[in-house]
C-alpha cells in the first residue's frame, strides 16, 4: 500500500511538473512572431519605443503595444489581440505581414508618419473590430479586400493623402458604426451602397474631392447620426429631401460643396443641433416649420436665399449661433434672444450681415451675452428704428463663436 501511494505521489508529482511546464512554455503562434518582425523591420522608429521588440516572446514579455489573447488557442499557442502603437513618432511603411495576424482584434497606428499604401493583406483579418489609420502620410487608394471585414466596427484613415474612389465593396462592411475617411483625396461619387451599411452611425467625408450626386439612400440608414462632406464639389446637386427623414440625425454638415436648389425641411429629426449649409448656392427661402429643441448651431451664411427669417427660430431654446450673413433676406428681424435659455456661460452670436434686412420685430435691445451683426442691411439707414449703432459697426463687439459637436 505504501509503495502504490508512494506511486501515486510520485505520478501526480509528475503530472504536476508537466503542467508548469507547459504552463511556462506557453509562446506566441510562430507566423505572428515572424509578421511582428517584419513589421519592425519596414518601420523606423528613431525614437526606439520597440526596442524591446527583439526580446523574448512578445505576448510574454509584453513587447511595447503587444496585447495579447489571456489563453492558448486551439493550436496551442497564444494569439496577438491587439496592436496598439499610436502616437509613437514611428515613419516607414505598412509591411505586408500585417495580414498574418490572423486573429488580431484591434490595429491602431494612429498619430505617426507613416507612407507608403495601406496593404491589401489587412483585409485577410477577418476578427478585425478597429482599423486606425488615421493622422499619417498614407497614399494609394484604400484596398477593396478592406471591405472583406465584416467585424469591423471603426474604421478611421482620415487625415492622410490618400487618393482614388471610395470601394464599393464597403457594402459588405455590416458591422461598421463609424466611418472616418475626412482631410484626404478621394474622388468620384459616394456610393450608393453605402446605405445598406445598416449600423452606420458616423460618415465623415469631409475634405475630399468628391463629386457626383448625394445618394438618397442614406435616408435608409436607421440609426446614421453624422453626416459631414464639407468641402467636397457636388455642382448643380440638390441637397435631397429624403435627408429629411433620418431621424437619429445630430448633425449635417455640407459646407462649401457647391450645392444648389432648396433646403430641405428638417423640422421632423428631432434630435438635430447642428445644421451646416453654407458657402454654397442654395436658393428659396429658410423652412418656416420649427427644428429640433437641440438645436445648437445654424449656418447658412454666403447662399442666395430669400425671403424673412423665420418666427421659428424664435422657438429655439438652446441656440448658440445663427449665421445667415449674406444672403438675400427682406423682412423684419424676429427678437430670437427672448427665449433662449442662457446658462452662466451660454453666449447667441447672430450674423444677419450683408442681406436686405429693414426692420425688427419688438425693440433692438438684446442682452449683453448676445452678438448681433447687423452692417450692410437697410436697417442701419433707418433712422426710426433706435439703438442701431453697436450692431451696424464694421466690427462686431466680439467674434462669432464657433459651435460644434465632438464626433471624436
Amino acid at each position: 500500500m505504501l509503495r502504490l501511494r508512494f506511486c501515486g505521489c510520485l505520478i501526480a508529482l509528475s503530472y504536476s511538473s508537466c503542467f508548469v511546464l507547459l504552463a511556462v512554455a506557453q509562446v506566441t503562434n510562430p507566423s505572428e512572431v515572424d509578421a511582428l518582425r517584419a513589421v519592425k523591420s519596414s518601420l523606423i522608429d528613431y525614437r526606439k519605443h520597440l526596442r524591446n521588440w527583439n526580446k523574448g516572446d512578445p505576448c510574454n514579455s509584453s513587447w511595447t503595444g503587444v496585447l495579447c489573447f489571456g489563453s492558448v488557442g486551439t493550436d496551442g499557442y497564444l494569439h496577438i489581440r491587439e496592436l496598439q502603437l499610436l502616437s509613437m513618432y514611428l515613419s516607414g511603411t505598412l509591411a505586408p505581414e500585417l495580414g498574418k495576424l490572423s486573429q488580431l482584434v484591434i490595429l491602431d497606428f494612429m498619430w505617426n508618419d507613416l507612407s507608403g499604401s495601406i496593404p491589401n493583406e489587412i483585409g485577410n483579418i477577418t476578427s478585425l473590430k478597429l482599423l486606425l489609420l488615421n493622422g499619417n502620410k498614407l497614399l494609394g487608394s484604400l484596398p477593396d479586400e478592406l471591405g472583406y471585414l465584416a467585424n469591423l466596427n471603426r474604421l478611421q484613415v482620415d487625415q492622410n493623402h490618400i487618393s482614388g474612389p471610395i470601394p464599393k465593396s464597403f457594402v459588405n462592411l455590416r458591422s461598421l458604426r463609424h466611418l472616418h475617411m475626412n482631410n484626404n483625396s478621394l474622388s468620384g461619387q459616394i456610393p450608393s451602397e453605402l446605405s445598406e451599411i445598416p449600423t452606420l452611425l458616423h460618415m465623415l467625408l469631409d475634405n475630399n474631392n468628391l463629386s457626383g450626386y448625394l445618394p438618397p439612400e442614406f435616408s435608409n440608414i436607421p440609426g446614421l447620426r453624422i453626416i459631414q462632406l464639407d468641402n467636397n464639389n457636388f455642382m448643380g446637386i440638390e441637397i435631397p429631401a429624403t435627408y429629411g427623414n433620418l431621424s437619429r440625425l445630430t448633425k449635417l454638415s455640407l459646407r462649401n460643396c457647391s450645392l444648389q436648389g432648396a433646403i430641405p425641411d428638417f423640422s421632423r429629426i428631432p434630435n438635430l443641433s447642428y445644421l451646416d449649409l453654407s458657402q454654397n448656392y442654395l436658393t428659396g427661402p429658410i423652412p418656416s416649420p420649427t427644428l429640433s429643441d437641440n438645436m445648437a448651431t445654424i449656418d447658412l451664411l454666403e447662399n442666395h436665399l430669400n425671403g424673412s427669417i423665420p418666427q421659428s427660430f424664435s422657438d429655439l431654446p438652446h441656440l448658440q449661433k445663427l449665421s445667415l450673413g449674406n444672403n438675400l433676406l427682406n423682412g423684419s428681424i424676429p427678437a430670437i434672444w427672448l427665449n433662449v435659455s442662457f446658462s452662466t456661460k451660454a453666449r447667441l452670436a447672430l450674423d444677419l450681415r450683408n442681406n436686405s434686412i429693414s426692420n425688427i420685430l419688438g425693440e433692438l435691445n438684446p442682452p449683453a451675452n448676445v452678438t448681433l451683426r447687423l452692417e450692410g442691411n437697410p436697417i442701419c439707414k433707418n433712422a426710426s428704428i433706435e439703438n442701431t449703432g453697436p450692431f451696424c459697426q464694421s466690427e462686431a463687439r466680439d467674434e462669432i463663436p464657433e459651435v460644434s459637436i465632438n464626433s471624436t
